[in-house]
């Protein structure tokens, strides 16, 4: 039997990959610890860089697997939740993730599969690529994920998505904040591979804390607090080992030791 999560390295970057493709990368428990798993080691992993998240086969993922989800109807309330909280942390990992990551997304994603998009830094699809969040149609709703995708989205367009549970092609995606770009599919690798080559070329510490920076200026209201931890955020920055190098390289017009 093959191992749901394939882990590939290619020097600083590391690959995970869902590899279901008979069940389009469904989620089940097994696949969740696994994925969980090796974002945990990735996260304490200095040679890693960047993280690249993509399927195996037809699909990124099609949301939950149908078995397991049979198991969970018939489990106790209990039982659901601790399995919730297992998903709940899976995405909070990977939006949390100190590196950069990037979301590779073909054919479909689904329900759990849109989550995983959502807490990515970049989402790159192709224009045969499906969405949905489909819960609604099971009389469920996208509940763990709903801080990423709404984070991702909007609330305005959560509202429709949530209740509907409506497919939408990567144009609809892109639009509403999902995806942020759309390729040809022949095209994609080298679409991923430029935003790889940018994230590498950007100072490790910087790129990796981009999404901090958002996150906390994004739910800080307090504007003199704002200015006094950004002022000491670019102070520190500036006088950091990466900070004296990359000012060092763009003055002497030489790059820096980070793209040797």
């Amino acid at each position: 039997m093959s191992h749901p999560l394939l882990s590939l390295r290619e020097g600083p970057v590391a690959r995970l990959r869902l590899n279901r493709p008979e069940l389009h990368n469904a989620f089940d428990a097994v696949l969740i610890a696994a994925l969980t798993g090796a974002l945990d080691a990735v996260a304490g992993d200095d040679s890693v860089r960047v993280v690249v998240l993509e399927g195996e086969g037809p699909s990124f993922s099609a949301g939950a697997d149908l078995n397991w989800m049979r198991g969970m109807a018939a489990a106790s309330e209990d039982a659901n939740r601790d399995d919730a909280l297992a998903l709940a942390r899976l995405m909070r990992t990977l939006d949390e993730l100190p590196k950069p990551t990037i979301a590779r997304v073909h054919g479909a994603a689904f329900g759990g599969g849109v989550g995983l998009v959502a807490c990515c830094d970049i989402a790159i699809g192709a224009p045969e690529a499906k969405f949905g969040l489909t819960e609604s149609k099971l009389g469920l709703l996208p509940a763990v994920i709903s801080p990423y995708v709404i984070e991702a989205i909007g609330a305005r367009q959560a509202r429709r998505w949530f209740a509907t549970a409506e497919i939408f092609d990567a144009a609809e995606a892109q639009r509403i904040g999902l995806l942020h770009d759309v390729v040809n599919a022949t095209t994609l690798d080298t679409a991923i591979q430029r935003q790889v080559d940018l994230l590498l070329k950007a100072g490790p510490t910087a790129a990796a804390s981009a999404k901090q920076l958002v996150r906390r200026v994004a739910g800080e209201s307090n504007r003199d607090h704002l200015d006094a931890d950004n002022a000491a955020l670019i102070a520190r920055l500036r006088v950091s080992p990466e900070g004296q190098e990359g000012l060092g390289a763009f003055l002497d017009k030489r790059k820096p030791a980070w793209c040797s």
